[in-house]
């Protein structure tokens, strides 16, 4: 159960353990495809630069479930916001409460660092995990969609000259 698991940080040693995390998360949610980072990368952004921190639920030894998080403000609350982009416990795990006791060590942390919220995404299709979210409490953001930039589009908007990007 949820009481006998520990949390510990990752660190730079843990580069293939969080790609493995990151490949099964993807796999699970139809995405592998997609899945372009390398352990280079993990080990550029999160151990060189900073940019972003993980959080695994340890049982017995073994690291059982993942969170990758990192921070964003909030303007209108003055206040840093803990943005969840990563959060998957291994199948044969779950049911035993690895995930609550995750979201409980992100909270922690969360009001630890002055947050005055978490936030993570959900796919629409995903009826179990938003179910388990809604059961601790979440409640959905009806009324903001998420948008991106990425690839061509992002170095479409990139190379616009400032003036015409200004201009609207």
């Amino acid at each position: 159960m949820e009481n006998d698991v520990q949390y510990r940080t990752a660190t730079v040693s843990d580069t293939g353990l969080i790609l493995f995390f990151i490949r099964a998360l993807a796999d699970h949610v139809k995405k592998l495809d997609e899945v372009t980072v390398t352990e280079e990368a993990i080990r550029h952004w999160l151990f060189e630069e900073h940019r972003a921190e993980v959080l695994f639920a340890v049982k017995d030894g073994q690291e059982v479930g993942f969170a990758l998080y990192f921070y964003m403000f909030s303007t209108f609350s003055g206040k840093p916001v803990l943005f969840l982009e990563d959060f998957y416990v291994l199948p044969q795990y779950r049911g035993n409460g690895y995930g609550k006791g995750i979201l409980g060590e992100l909270a922690r942390i969360a009001l630890q660092g002055g947050c005055g919220r978490m936030e993570w995404h959900c796919l629409d299709w995903n009826k179990p995990s938003i179910e388990f979210y809604l059961s601790l409490g979440a409640r959905v953001e009806d009324d903001f969609s998420v948008y991106s930039l990425s690839g061509d589009a992002l170095r479409h908007m990139a190379e616009e000259p400032r003036d015409a990007a200004a201009n609207g």
